[in-house]
């Protein structure tokens, strides 16, 4: 099958003559996406990316997963001002076990290779780490975007963060990548591959960029850590909401790298249409219905779910609020339910709560409800 659908998608291919020699060896190309293992859900920004992975697999190509388990303890890079948190090793390797079982709903697991990055870095003496760092200066180093940025401020950057795309780069080495994908917030990793692949005897890696998908806020791109984000595994009713939640100036741009083709006119109808198609393959036509049913019911009509779960009271006369909304509907911390409550996030039975200590009559029975799709009764 033809690559069409993947170049005609990509940002950057570099160099734009490098992928039609790739194209011509006599074996199927090994095509590397680099995986972060500290946040191990998919979400619909990663789904696009791992959807051009697809593509060249289904034109015959084996894909590598490297997933940066390696990098990730040692402290890499956010992309932001600050290095992300080294996380435990179990922690890791679970989220990586958890990331491989999402990835597999998109790719062929025959024509995948999922290899961590550990396997070649762990075994690096110092000599070899040396001879690493002499492959790129200090001064290409801080090209990088976020680099230069923090530099020109003077924000610390440590020398394990710089080490870090080079790190990525003998990836690219060690597994003998002929291209290597990702979004365009990586073109310098990316490309960081292509410098240092020459100076182990290899054939530099072809490059290809693909666009970032705006999150659910409509402005930032989506990430996890940003907390604007669809993930894959959400349960129909939260995808179909989230979906509906986003700003029209997102829906052309959503449409176009999740949907494709026509669509409706009008930007109601054009929104529930996306709704319905993102969801449904993700959870089928019956889990599609389903999430528009409850969008129907719940947030256009302002209706309880047909299904509410119970959430039993603690003991006390009055009931603190923001502590029950932490213990019984998952908010993330009582600073967080507090705002909620003074935002008019938070009804107890359609109506705005009065304060954060309430009377236990006053709960007993009584619908709870947090934003737009979160409800209990209490009891």
């Amino acid at each position: 099958m033809s690559l069409q659908n993947a170049v005609s998608q990509a940002v950057d291919i570099l160099p734009r003559e490098g992928l039609d020699e790739k194209l011509k060896l006599a074996r199927p190309l090994r095509v590397k996406l680099g995986v972060d293992p500290t946040s191990p859900d998919v979400h619909l920004g990663f789904a696009y990316v791992l959807d051009r992975l697809a593509d060249f697999q289904r034109a015959g190509h084996t894909v590598v997963l490297i997933v940066g388990d390696y990098t990730a303890r040692i402290g890499d890079p956010s992309g932001l001002s600050k290095e992300r948190p080294i996380l435990e090793d179990a922690v890791l390797d679970a989220n990586a076990r958890y990331f491989a079982e999402q990835a597999f709903r998109i790719l062929d697991r025959e024509r995948t290779e999922v290899r961590l990055n550990g396997e070649w870095l762990g075994a690096m003496s110092y000599a070899d780490t040396v001879r690493l760092a002499r492959t790129m200066t200090v001064a290409r180093l801080l090209e990088r975007d976020d680099f230069a940025q923090r530099f020109g401020e003077h924000v610390p950057i440590s020398l394990s963060e710089l080490l870090y795309p080079i790190m990525q780069a003998y990836d690219s080495v060690a597994i003998e990548a002929d291209v290597e994908i990702g979004g365009t917030d990586q073109r310098f990793n990316l490309l960081a591959g292509r410098d240092v692949m020459p100076q182990y005897g290899l054939d530099a890696q072809v490059v290809m960029t693909f666009p970032l998908l705006v999150g659910t806020d409509g402005e930032l791109k989506m990430s996890k850590s940003r907390g604007n984000y669809i993930g894959i595994t959400e349960p129909p009713e939260e995808m179909f909401g989230k979906v509906m939640s986003i700003p029209d100036t997102a829906l052309e741009q959503w449409w176009t790298m999740l949907v494709g083709g026509e669509h409706p006119a009008d930007p109601l109808e054009w929104k529930l249409e996306l709704a319905r198609r993102i969801t449904a393959r993700w959870h089928g036509e019956e889990g599609a219905g389903a999430g528009e049913a409850h969008f129907t019911r719940v947030v256009r009509h302002h209706e309880a779910p047909e299904d509410v779960p119970d959430v039993a009271l603690p003991e006390g006369d009055p009931i603190h609020l923001p502590a029950l909304l932490v213990s019984g509907l998952g908010v993330a911390s009582t600073s967080e339910a507090r705002r909620l409550i003074q935002q008019g996030g938070v009804k107890l039975n359609g109506q705005a709560p009065g304060g954060v200590d309430v009377p236990r009559e006053s709960l007993q029975g009584a619908l709870l409800q947090v934003g737009k799709r979160r409800f209990a009764r209490l009891r």
